[in-house]
């Protein structure tokens, strides 16, 4: 494959020679620099806006002894350093995005070098583009919904008799779908603020609900959802969070944000492996 066209002069900084870890692409408007000085990313190297085209790829040179594609595979299975370099990640993509519309790249993307990086923005400028004309002026807000869990009931006296063992039946039934009503109203609640907060969002994305053992939280979660919200409505979008709480009873509501709007960015995974292998 012919090598992409070069804008401006050649990049003479030995790092472009080496592997080139992509965070986030923005539009090119020459004030990027100022808004990453003295970041650091997943490797503890300095961040850079590399331009093309009129964008720009937000990256940083990581060792080929641990982003190589094997090295890399084997520790993208080893947990803590994963949680490591994903907040390594997000940071850097929050300070791109802090104050222009940003679309962040999907996790552990590396190219070969800096031609790379450039032919990852022009095999996708059409998408990216189409991504920050729509995420412009956004981000996206997280809303939790909890329940706690019914009391356990106490233990029915076990039957002595016939007509006592009907009875037993009988209460044992009742206490089951006395349950299953309780689960059926935080549930019929989730979807009441569900569908109260997408009309204050411009779009929705429902999450898998959290699994207790991994969260630490107690409660069961029966509502884990992403709304992309204009900026200058956020303190509405809020307010609007605080309100269901308090007229929800029997389930907790958890507000986080706001956010680079990472629910809403389908990962280019086509252009980032293009850029991998330099073809």
């Amino acid at each position: 494959m012919a090598e992409a066209p070069q804008v401006g002069p050649r990049q003479t900084d030995p790092r472009a020679d080496g592997l080139q870890y992509a965070y986030a692409v923005v539009r090119d408007t020459g004030t990027l620099d100022t808004a990453l000085a003295g970041l650091r990313g997943v490797a503890g190297e300095p961040v850079r806006a590399v331009a093309h085209l009129g964008l720009a790829v937000v990256a940083g040179p990581v060792p080929a002894g641990e982003f190589d594609e094997e090295p890399l595979r084997e520790r993208l299975e080893k947990l803590e350093w994963l949680e490591r370099i994903a907040r390594a990640h997000a940071r850097v993509v929050d300070a791109a995005g802090a104050d222009t519309g940003v679309v962040p790249v999907r996790l552990a993307t590396v190219c070969r070098d800096e031609d790379g990086l450039r032919r990852m923005l022009e095999t996708g400028r059409e998408r990216f583009t189409e991504a920050l004309d729509r995420l412009e002026g956004r981000v996206e807000w997280g809303v939790k919904v909890y329940a706690a869990p019914p009391p356990p009931a106490e233990p029915a006296a076990a039957p002595t008799t016939a007509v006592s063992g009907r009875d037993y039946l009988r209460r044992r039934r009742a206490e089951r779908q006395a349950s299953e009503r309780r689960w059926g109203e935080s549930e019929d609640g989730a979807r009441l603020v569900h569908d109260a907060l997408c009309a204050h969002a411009e779009q929705a994305r429902l999450h898998p609900p959290q699994d207790a053992r991994l969260s630490g939280e107690e409660d069961r979660n029966v509502l884990n959802a992403a709304y992309l919200v204009a900026r200058a409505d956020g303190p509405a979008f809020a307010e609007r969070v605080e309100e269901l709480a308090r007229r929800s009873p029997g389930v907790r509501l958890e507000l986080t944000g706001p956010w680079v709007p990472y629910s809403f960015v389908t990962p280019f995974a086509e252009d980032a492996e293009r850029g991998r292998s330099g073809g």
